[in-house]
């Protein structure tokens, strides 16, 4: 068996012809990449978080009619603390963003967000209101879109079971949360809710649009001055 300088086994391991029937050399992702997602995507527990129209059909959803224990995501959570999922359900505003950042900050790892209908997608019929986001991916990573205004409680389901699917094609070795980084790595920036609603990240770009604007006030305010003609001169 060779090995490289780090220790690690090398692609080009030969095993002795005597010990090719006890000795199994493997991937260990490889095993547990199955065991460990078929347990996680059959026990998904959304969090009880509605925000407008389409949190009727996910509440109807969630009745014995459709029968959500088929997927393990019976189970719905009021703390975020013991969710999986965060079903953006309805109309975001402005106001509400930093709330649901701040929830989906506490949620612990993996955790996922749906956005769920119109609204939450691209801001739906509301998108041109003052005090409406359009589209809560802006501020949170999206892992599953399901359209509809509103969404039927099978459009749900079939959100539910895409995002099964994104799960089964996760795994360990480069999963974010297993990693020994900052763990601070995985959380948003809560956005400033003012004027208007400031996003964090965004604040270079905010500051180098706003002295591009002054400048160009400026600039046309010498203009200005300069083409004038006082009383005297005329």
């Amino acid at each position: 068996m060779t090995t490289s300088n780090t220790g690690a086994v090398a692609p080009d391991i030969t095993v002795p012809e005597e010990l090719s029937n006890n000795v199994v050399i493997t991937n260990i992702a490889k095993l547990l990449d199955p065991a460990y997602n078929w347990a996680r995507r059959n026990s998904i527990w959304p969090m009880v978080f509605g925000l407008a129209c389409c949190a009727i059909e996910m509440i109807c959803t969630a009745s014995s009619r459709y029968d959500l224990a088929r997927f393990g995501m019976e189970v719905f959570r009021a703390t975020p603390r013991q969710s999986d999922l965060m079903i953006i359900s309805g109309t975001v505003t402005k106001k509400m963003v930093p709330t649901i950042v701040r929830l989906y900050n506490q949620m612990p790892e993996p955790r996922y967000v749906m956005s769920m209908g119109a609204c939450a997608s691209g801001g739906g019929p509301f998108k041109e209101g003052y005090n409406v986001v359009d589209g809560i991916d802006k501020f949170l990573p999206v892992d599953v879109y399901v359209p509809g205004c509103p969404p039927t409680p099978q459009a749900l389901i079939n959100g539910l079971i895409a995002l099964q699917e994104k799960i089964d094609q996760q795994s360990i070795a480069t999963a974010r949360w297993y990693r020994k980084d900052d763990p601070t790595a995985g959380l948003v920036p809560i956005p400033v809710l003012g004027p208007d609603l400031v996003d964090l990240r965004q604040l270079d770009t905010i500051r180098r649009e706003a002295a591009r604007s002054l400048a160009e006030q400026e600039k046309q305010r010498k203009e200005a001055e300069e083409t004038a003609v006082s009383p005297e001169a005329a």
